[in-house]
């Protein structure tokens, strides 16, 4: 066999201009300067890498390219960058007369770089072991491939995507068998499935060139001109350890179409490289589809339906990209949420990574959860029209170009939090049941988004308001609200957004004005004392700031009720069925907030309940004291967060005891319905919050429903089941807008104290 000193030497050249074979024959001459072992230059091309495939001699092959580095000039030259990102051409290979341009005024951007060399025998033992396809063929790819990773030491490791990700996956031997034995299981012809699962994967496979990266920089740096971005730094030191070894699959919170441009410079400036963006073909429109693709975005379609070539080849992809170690991005809830809150976790994308990753070889793969919070957000009007049955505009450049214009009104800050990552290795082995485990990796990874997501003023003001929606609000006022908010915040520890200072006047003020700015409240100061109000049709949009925030104060909300209830039923064992009452308000919400376990729930609502009254646990046996302390919670937050839920569920329920019993259901006529009844129901005042009117909350309503088999049924015993739904939920109403009223009082009482009782701020506040 021969050695590496006498195998021959063959240079394998790729096509080129003539200029770049002038600046090639003078490195080859230059390089047979000093050594007598002669070398073959060969073209690639069919006939001779046949040639190559064929010779005996066992010759040593090393891939040649000529490279031409950026031009500095156009790296600062924005319309240049676009150019080039959205031309066909390799950015990184100019014209010919460019080249020619180049060689006279700055030869040094044209260099010769050599790819690692392999014996062709070792080309041929690694095509037999890695799968099918011919060894000519082999030998392109891996030429290409090998001077790929030779070109990165130039322009940077930042740029690692290879050229030919399709290739790579369907020249193998997994391919061809898959591919056979999933036309066998759908009863096509082999090659139908070749081709079909190929255009599949040349439609979703993205690519990185350092033109189009450059420009979508750029791009989102003006983009999101709007917002400065604050980013909690406590977690990359981990992240990055674990990347050493490990792919990171980042799973954000989705709260507006910026929330891509927000993350990555987050993650590049602490350390991490791109991640490869999965998202929807509906942003796939020219030109940004072009850019978007050839910086890291994996387009995939919305509606997959049964077409199980699509499923597979989508899951050979992301085998490819774990085995390959790359970082994956996307957005757990599949869609932007509409309330503020974080949606329930879609699995589809989380079943493809499982089992990916179960066939990849991989040792374990992270999921990173990650909270983004912006303090204002120029589409939360279009979502709020969503919520009450309007159409979502399809996204186009039209929309794009009037989506950017709008951010270039200053919106404040966004905030970047990274959660605790998540083995999903260690996920999936606490169950035998795969789905369920899956599921449950899901919930997780969501549970960890909202321990991070930070409290921001801008939620609390609005937490505020809207527990009084129709009615006004000096400084003060507002500030006897938040002032025990901010002392039940610091006693739970709350993450805060930034670490304001709660308690400083400035910040509120702050709050109050950027809220000002964007329409939510408005003021009126000609009556002796300036006010501030919801402005007119705000409230949805008031709830999404309110939203952000609401996920701490669930459980607290809980316990107040918990408590009403104890006062009015005066059970023998109250604390026995007080917890009862807790697990079934529980059950109410489970398909709106995010639970812990039942065991964790009851700690939490320990905790609250002591927070409330550190002696809750020996009084509660008495009505009487029971009902004293909810006279004297501070503050109140069951009216505030559970109401406008709890209000909309009860339309639902009214609705459901009128409607027809049947296996059929007219989802959207009867979401039509109730946002019609809804809106009645608020202009009689039956309704307190205007947020209670939506379409995303009846269609949660409904989830609980059919979860109870209330809707797509009937039994004879439906009709009963709904006429008890609909009292259950009656009865919460009525405890929240008991609860309610002992606000107003407050608030009354502040406004006129009492002199004679000499009624303090701190007696006072907690409304």
């Amino acid at each position: 066999m021969p050695t590496s000193a006498t195998r021959p030497q063959v240079y394998l050249t790729e096509t080129m201009t003539e200029a770049e074979a002038g600046v090639l024959r003078k490195w080859l001459a230059v390089k047979a300067q000093g050594t007598t072992k002669p070398a073959t230059t060969v073209a690639i091309t069919d006939r001779t890498l046949a040639d190559l495939a064929r010779r005996t001699d066992d010759p040593m092959l090393t891939p040649l390219r000529v490279v031409w580095l950026p031009d500095t000039q156009t790296e600062q030259n924005v319309v240049r960058r676009v150019r080039n990102a959205l031309a066909p051409r390799d950015p990184l290979h100019p014209g010919r007369s460019a080249q020619r341009r180049t060689l006279r005024t700055d030869p040094s951007r044209c260099q010769v770089i050599e790819g690692e060399p392999a014996p062709l025998s070792d080309l041929a033992r690694r095509l037999d072991e890695s799968g099918s396809g011919s060894l000519p063929e082999f030998i392109r790819r891996q030429a290409a491939l090998t001077l790929e990773r030779t070109e990165l030491g130039l322009i940077g490791n930042q740029y690692k995507v290879s050229r030919f990700v399709v290739d790579e996956i369907t020249d193998t031997r997994r391919f061809a068998t898959e591919t056979m034995a999933l036309a066998d299981r759908l009863g096509i012809a082999v090659s139908e499935v070749d081709r079909r699962a190929r255009e599949s994967l040349h439609e979703m496979v993205a690519t990185q060139t350092r033109e189009a990266i450059a420009v979508w920089d750029r791009l989102g740096r003006y983009f999101s001109r709007a917002y400065t971005i604050d980013v909690d730094t406590s977690r990359f030191e981990e992240l990055r350890e674990l990347n050493k070894e490990h792919s990171l699959v980042f799973l954000p919170s989705h709260r507006s179409y910026l929330d891509p441009l927000v993350l990555r410079p987050a993650l590049i400036k602490n350390g991490l490289p791109l991640n490869h963006v999965l998202g929807g073909l509906n942003i796939s429109f020219w030109p940004m589809g072009s850019i978007l693709k050839r910086s890291g975005t994996v387009f995939i379609r919305r509606t997959i339906g049964d077409d199980e070539v699509y499923k597979w080849s989508m899951h050979e992809y992301m085998r490819y990209l774990l085995t390959k170690r790359f970082n994956l991005e996307w957005y757990i809830e599949g869609g932007r949420g509409r309330t503020g809150k974080l949606r329930p976790p879609r699995f589809g994308l989380m079943t493809y990574l499982a089992k990916a990753f179960q066939v990849s070889g991989a040792s374990d793969v992270y999921l990173v959860p990650v909270a983004l919070t912006y303090d204002q957000l120029y589409e939360v009007g279009a979502m709020a029209a969503e919520a009450l049955g309007a159409e979502k505009k399809p996204e186009g450049l039209r929309w794009m170009i009037g989506y950017v214009r709008a951010q270039g009104k200053r919106n404040g800050v966004a905030h970047v939090s990274i959660g605790r990552p998540l083995s999903l290795a260690d996920a999936l082995s606490q169950e035998p049941d795969q789905r369920l485990a899956i599921q449950k990796a899901a919930i997780e990874v969501c549970h960890r988004i909202n321990e991070v997501t930070p409290v921001t003023v801008s939620s609390l003001a609005m937490l505020a308001f809207l527990g009084i929606e129709d009615r006004a609000l000096t400084v003060a006022e507002l500030t006897a609200i938040l002032e025990p908010l901010f002392r039940y915040i610091t006693a739970r520890k709350l993450p805060l957004a930034g670490d304001v200072e709660l308690d400083d006047p400035h910040v509120i003020e702050k709050a109050l004005q950027t809220h000002v700015d964007s329409g939510v409240l408005m003021h009126f100061d000609k009556g002796g004392e300036k006010v501030f109000y919801l402005g007119k049709d705000q409230g949805l949009v008031a709830a999404f700031y309110r939203n952000n925030t609401i996920h701490f104060l669930v459980v607290r909300a809980i316990a107040e009720l918990v408590l009403q209830a104890m006062s009015e039923k005066k059970p023998t064992d109250p604390i026995l069925d007080g917890w009862n009452e807790a697990k079934r308000i529980r059950d109410l919400m489970k398909f709106e907030f995010f639970f812990s376990d039942r065991d964790t729930f009851e700690e939490e609502m320990r905790t609250e309940l002591h927070l409330i009254d550190p002696n809750w646990d020996s009084v509660t046996a008495d009505p009487e004291r029971t009902s004293q302390i909810v006279q004297e919670i501070r503050p109140y937050l069951a009216p505030r967060v559970l109401q406008p839920f709890l209000e909309a569920y009860q339309v639902v329920a009214d609705q459901l005891v009128l409607a027809p019993v049947s296996k059929s259901f007219d989802e959207k006529t009867f979401t039509r319905t109730c946002i019609d009844v809804a809106h009645e129901r608020r202009l009689r005042q039956q309704i307190a919050s205007s947020e209670s009117v939506s379409g995303e909350l009846f269609a949660t309503a409904l989830n609980l429903a059919r979860n109870r088999n209330l809707v797509e049924a009937d039994d004879n015993d439906v009709t009963a089941r709904r006429e008890a739904f609909a009292e259950e939920i009656r009865v919460q109403v009525e405890r929240l807008r008991h609860i309610r009223r002992l606000a107003h009082a407050r608030l009354d009482a502040f406004e006129k104290p009492d002199a004679a009782e000499n009624t303090t701020l701190d007696e006072e506040a907690g409304l």
